[in-house]
């Protein structure tokens, strides 16, 4: 049986399931409604521990995505948008799990929203943290993409970006460029994960495939309730980014925090469940009626 490494955080939460294409690594915490939780891009689950203990009451069921994190993926091409949200929803029906809401940091949220669409039992709602809903722009939406994709081409390049990337200062630099500021051990979870040649593999795989257009398009038909929650240090995802999807979205209320960076759920996780255990609540007792 395959175990989490002896360092890996809250080991002792984690579960392994094949389910093809993909053999998950997910943590299983608490009792009560079911609450998917995702990751964003070049996380993994670890990144919702801080969060954890503020939202008792219900199980929080939180994967690695496809290729990052201790989840294998089973295939190069299903590390897009539409792939993940359909492979995390077959991993749902094959294990009973009927999330009422999904939390999505980053790229989670627009993963869990995508799943909103094509869940045959839909969520009532969707929390995002620092919601990646916009495309990169100018010179950035061009060149980003182009080079995840021939990063991701080379077998070689996964490599030296793990040996680039693993030493404490250049990940200290890197969390550093996101606006947010964590711990000794926040920092460590993340060394750990970029010193694994697969975890770069997968996230520059999901950056090759990441088609988020058509999700964008579709937000004003999209009527599950959110609640987008932005922080004004977000250096990776402006404020602006949430703000605007919000206006778009048909039943959404938008919260912007003061002085966090993109891992504000890493740096102030109590001030990140004052507005999400309230939202949370409301709305898993609500009827959801199935599209």
């Amino acid at each position: 049986m395959t175990v989490p490494p002896p360092d890996w955080p809250r080991r002792e939460a984690s579960h392994f399931l094949r389910l093809s294409p993909h053999e998950w690594h997910v943590q299983i915490f608490g009792s009560g409604p079911d609450v998917l939780a995702l990751h964003g891009a070049g996380a993994s689950s670890h990144s919702f521990h801080p969060l954890i203990a503020h939202l008792p009451g219900y199980r929080l069921i939180v994967p690695d995505l496809p290729g990052q994190g201790l989840t294998r993926a089973g295939g190069t091409m299903r590390l897009g948008l539409d792939a993940m949200a359909d492979d995390l929803n077959a991993l749902c029906q094959s294990q009973g799990w009927r999330p009422q809401a999904i939390l999505g940091h980053s790229a989670g949220a627009a993963v869990a929203l995508r799943m909103a669409e094509v869940m045959p039992n839909p969520p009532a709602s969707v929390v995002g943290l620092n919601a990646a809903l916009g495309p990169f722009g100018g010179f950035e939406g061009w060149l980003f993409p182009k080079l995840a994709r021939a990063m991701s081409a080379s077998p070689f390049i996964a490599a030296l970006v793990t040996r680039f990337s693993a030493s404490g200062r250049q990940v200290e630099r890197l969390l550093a460029g996101t606006g947010s500021s964590l711990d000794a051990d926040g920092v460590a979870n993340y060394r750990r994960l970029v010193a694994r040649t697969s975890h770069i593999e997968g996230t520059l795989g999901m950056m090759a495939q990441w088609q988020l257009e058509p999700l964008l398009e579709r937000l004003p038909q999209n009527f599950v309730s959110c609640l987008l929650l932005a922080s004004s240090n977000d250096r990776a995802v402006p404020p602006e980014v949430s703000k605007n999807a919000a206006l778009r979205l048909p039943d959404c209320t938008y919260v912007e925090l003061p002085g966090y960076g993109h891992l504000m759920h890493e740096e102030a996780p109590g001030e990140v469940a004052q507005f999400v255990r309230p939202f949370l609540d409301t709305h898993t007792k609500a009827p959801r009626l199935v599209r």
